[in-house]
């Protein structure tokens, strides 16, 4: 049997981006347990590049991505506002100085300008942290861009293959899949999301406590209709987020349920959660829930990515853990560990980023 340098497990964004970077520079194989890529988490997101999202510590990551994706044509700039209540006043105060010093374009927002960016915004609502220069994410184009990129590279792609078995021999790892298939690498690397810490177990690692956490997702029919122009709107406090799209309503109660790794659905709970936030915002008469969907977001302990090799196992790496900024932060992110993987130096997107900020280890102690 032939032996790849690379195994990526999980071909969703994480798992296509990764293998995509590599492949330059290595063979890689890329094994998808579904009949199609993406269709967990990636397939699901709603996504957005928005600067503040996810915390300071993954602002690095999102900073150094926007070019990227700037020249891939997936990003439509939209804006965002985090609004918030007059007894909200000093969460939007901390937000400022929370994040100031990371370098996002953020600025605050009165009433006044609040009410003319949001049409009907209820009064309770005095104010906002205005980030301008936030954008859609054209998340199936990105996806595709790196399945494509990978193949071009000489990617190896196998769907319906659900890694059964990781074991170690002289030097490589025996793949063993569940319809009885088999390969070879000298790196597993873990891309596997929500199934990323049962992935590890296969290949005789303890865990590293990331947790697969539940989002709802619903597209609403309102009367009047969202403005086409409205920016995301964020929640100050984390209660909810809602954007356009055409002229329906994608709105989330911004839910995080621990689950286990599975297809996840939406609950009814959430949707009416979501649409009681709403109506506490604007007065828009909900018309219809049109779709609703769940997708898994997978978070380390301190809820930063992992990114890099297993110090307990070297020929095992980690890029999981990416919660729900893993597309935003794609091609630093893939660039920085491929690198990492390969031994290459830095380029100009990772130049100022701190590997070590990612790494296993730091779980480990």
């Amino acid at each position: 049997m032939s032996a790849y340098d690379f195994a990526v497990v999980g071909a969703g964004i994480a798992g296509a981006s990764i293998a995509a970077e590599l492949a330059g520079q290595a063979t890689v194989l890329l094994l998808e347990t579904e009949d199609r890529p993406g269709y967990h988490a990636t397939g699901r997101s709603a996504a957005f590049w928005e600067q503040c999202y996810g915390g300071p510590g993954i602002v690095p990551l999102t900073l150094a991505s926007g070019e990227y994706l700037q020249a891939q044509g997936v990003l439509r700039r939209r804006g965002a506002l985090y609004v918030g209540r007059a007894d909200q006043a000093e969460l939007l105060h901390a937000f400022m100085t929370r994040f100031a010093p990371t370098g996002a374009g953020i600025e605050r927002l009165g009433r006044e300008a609040l009410a003319a960016i949001v049409p009907g915004i209820k009064p309770a609502w005095i104010g906002a942290v205005w980030e301008p220069e936030c954008a859609d994410i054209d998340v199936a184009a990105l996806h595709q861009h790196y399945l494509s990129r990978a193949r071009m590279r000489g990617v190896t792609l196998v769907v319906r293959a659900r890694v059964a078995g990781l074991i170690p021999d002289r030097g490589l790892w025996r793949i063993h899949c569940a319809d009885g298939r088999g390969y070879a690498a000298a790196t597993v690397v873990n891309a596997a999301g929500a199934w990323a810490d049962e992935v590890a177990g296969l290949a005789g690692l303890a865990p590293l406590g990331i947790r697969p956490l539940r989002r709802t997702v619903v597209q609403l029919r309102t009367d009047p209709a969202p403005p086409r122009d409205l920016p995301l709107v964020l929640d100050i406090a984390g209660g909810f987020y809602f954007k356009p799209e055409g002229d329906r309503l994608w709105l989330s109660p911004h839910d995080e349920v621990p689950s286990d790794p599975c297809d996840a659905a939406p609950e009814e709970l959430a949707v009416a959660e979501a649409i009681d936030r709403l109506t506490a915002v604007v007065p828009w008469r909900v018309e219809a829930v049109e779709r609703r969907w769940a997708g898994l977001r997978s978070f380390a302990p301190d809820r930063l990515p992992v990114y890099g090799r297993d110090p307990r196992l070297p020929a095992f790496a980690w890029f999981a853990g990416q919660g729900g900024y893993g597309i935003q932060t794609a091609p630093a992110a893939a660039r920085l560990a491929a690198q990492a993987l390969l031994g290459l130096e830095r380029d100009a997107m990772t130049a100022a980023l701190d590997a070590m900020r990612y790494a296993p280890d730091r779980l480990l102690v």
